[in-house]
């Protein structure tokens, strides 16, 4: 069963799902934009019944009590310390972490700085920010496809364009989601505050001066990334192999950036065997 727990860190509080036997290893999932924790409930069930405890965060802007207003309030370095801080709350040193999209690219500074804290690492759709912004100076598709990004990044127009028609435009994007989460996934996005929010990410680490340095990673990471895919070109996705210093897992997949809806059965395949690999599990 998958149950809603609030855990306070420092003075914000984070709604996070969690399910499974706590005594059992465990693994952080991380969402990206624009969705919620709820994206990982399927995972999370296939998960839990070989072995593992889940706790997946609503992640800061999204939970209301974990909302703070200003753009930098959302910096990389308090999106990380937050991943730390809630392993630490549910009592984890060490775990395995898996992230799409925004959780990804959290997930990436998480463990190039922390790789003591991290049993295996599972990124989803967005690579390495190096062989991203890589990609984006040198390849013009990425340049193209990344043009959504330059939007995000100006004040409250986007804002006011997304709510348009009842959130139109992120509709199209949650075609392949069930009804019950795209539900979810509104009941968020229609509090302002969680809105701004969430493309304050884009604002706080985009840009000139912005990008924090990420080194090599050295934990086992699986890459999955959607051949497809609308926002990463097969340049970044190709580049990344160039910033791993362990042992790496390059899964290219017939989908789009939408993996977990679009291609889940190869997902859960991958991140199981990628978690029993590198785990601690007998």
């Amino acid at each position: 069963m998958i149950n809603t727990r609030q855990i306070t860190v420092k003075d914000l509080q984070f709604d996070c799902l969690v399910a499974g036997d706590p005594d059992h290893e465990a693994v952080l999932l991380l969402h990206g934009f624009p969705e919620t924790s709820f994206m990982w409930r399927r995972l999370m069930a296939a998960l839990v019944s070989r072995g593992y405890y889940c706790i997946a965060p609503n992640m800061r802007g999204y939970s209301p009590n974990a909302c703070p207003k200003g753009v930098s309030a959302y910096r990389i370095g308090n999106l990380r310390q937050d991943v730390l801080d809630i392993a630490v709350a549910f009592g984890r040193e060490k775990f395995h972490l898996i992230g799409h999209d925004w959780g990804a690219a959290i997930g990436w500074h998480v463990t190039g700085h922390h790789p003591d804290r991290i049993l295996s690492w599972t990124a989803l759709s967005v690579p390495h920010n190096r062989a991203f912004s890589k990609a984006f100076r040198q390849d013009p598709d990425q340049k193209k496809r990344s043009g959504y990004i330059r939007w995000f990044l100006m004040p409250w127009v986007p804002e006011m364009m997304i709510r348009k028609k009842d959130f139109r435009k992120f509709r199209q994007l949650w075609k392949r989601s069930a009804p019950e989460e795209v539900e979810n996934y509104l009941s968020v996005f229609r509090r302002r505050e969680s809105l701004t929010a969430a493309l304050n990410y884009y604002r706080a680490n985009i840009g000139r001066g912005k990008n924090e340095p990420l080194g090599d990673i050295t934990v086992p990471t699986l890459f999955i990334w959607g051949k497809k895919d609308v926002a990463i070109g097969a340049f970044a996705a190709e580049s990344n192999a160039g910033y791993m210093k362990g042992d790496y897992t390059f899964l290219p997949l017939d989908g789009g950036h939408w993996l977990v809806q679009g291609n889940y059965g190869e997902v859960e395949a991958a991140v199981l065997g990628h978690l029993q690999q590198y785990g601690q599990l007998d």
